[in-house]
């Protein structure tokens, strides 16, 4: 009898604990999942678009850009830029092509985001990659979100029909494709390894609420020679699991 209840104790406690587990892994999996809001403020004349990224399992820090275009290829606004790349000032200043500073400062990396470089063109005439000396302000900046994030901005109300872009690349994301030794010598390419990542969607038509997907639609020059759109992603890996999922509303 005593060996029974014995048992029977044992049983009740290893369900709590279960149980118990269970409950605390689920709401840290909540906690988790709660997206950081980023509100930009709007004109009183002009519409809303709400940008949702769902990280991926490979989201470690990235650098992105959110922008629109008109069907045209023509810039209609930058909605967002990561701050870092944004004033040319990340969290450990480049020394060499492989040695960083333990201080913050300036790191200029043109292949982390040349398909958006090259079609917003030169900043004050003078350069494509934001610099210390002349940053990109034309676009709400801040520090990478940690975690899943919600994009609150605005676009002109006359705008109807336009294409959602959004341009992402992970430093040292390197694949057995995208090797060390890919371009020798070439210091940005070694910084960045697979090239930036371009999503994409088509609106014909702005409809309030609807919800519409980007998907891959090339990636970047690997070392931002240029700025081409290389529509084979074969090549990718970890590059397409900085995201999971990406929705633009209006």
């Amino acid at each position: 009898m005593k060996t029974t209840i014995t048992l029977n104790v044992l049983l009740i406690l290893s369900t709590f604990w279960m149980i118990s587990c269970k409950s605390s892994h689920s709401g840290s999996q909540s906690k988790q999942a709660e997206p950081e809001t980023i509100q930009i403020s709007a004109d009183q004349n002009e519409q809303s678009i709400t940008i949702e990224a769902i990280k991926g399992k490979s989201f470690n820090h990235p650098t992105f850009v959110i922008w629109l275009e008109n069907l045209d290829g023509d810039i209609i606004k930058t909605i967002y830029v990561t701050k870092s790349y944004a004033n040319g000032t990340f969290g450990h200043a480049q020394l060499s092509d492989s040695t960083w500073s333990d201080k913050p400062g300036e790191s200029i990396q043109p292949a982390a985001l040349p398909y958006w470089n090259h079609k917003k063109g030169m900043i004050n005439g003078k350069n494509l990659v934001p610099t210390p000396e002349n940053p990109y302000v034309d676009a709400y900046s801040s520090a990478t979100p940690e975690n899943n994030f919600i994009i609150k901005g605005s676009l002109p109300k006359e705008v109807n029909k336009l294409r959602v872009f959004i341009e992402v690349n992970q430093t040292w994301d390197w694949n057995q494709y995208w090797t060390n030794g890919k371009i020798p010598g070439n210091r940005y390419y070694k910084n960045s390894a697979q090239p930036s990542l371009i999503y994409s969607v088509l609106v014909s038509k702005i409809e309030d609420g609807k919800t519409y997907h980007l998907n891959p639609i090339g990636h970047g020059h690997p070392s931002g020679d240029n700025g081409d759109l290389f529509t084979d992603l074969s090549t990718l890996t970890t590059a397409k699991q900085i995201f999971s999922s990406l929705t633009v509303k209006f």
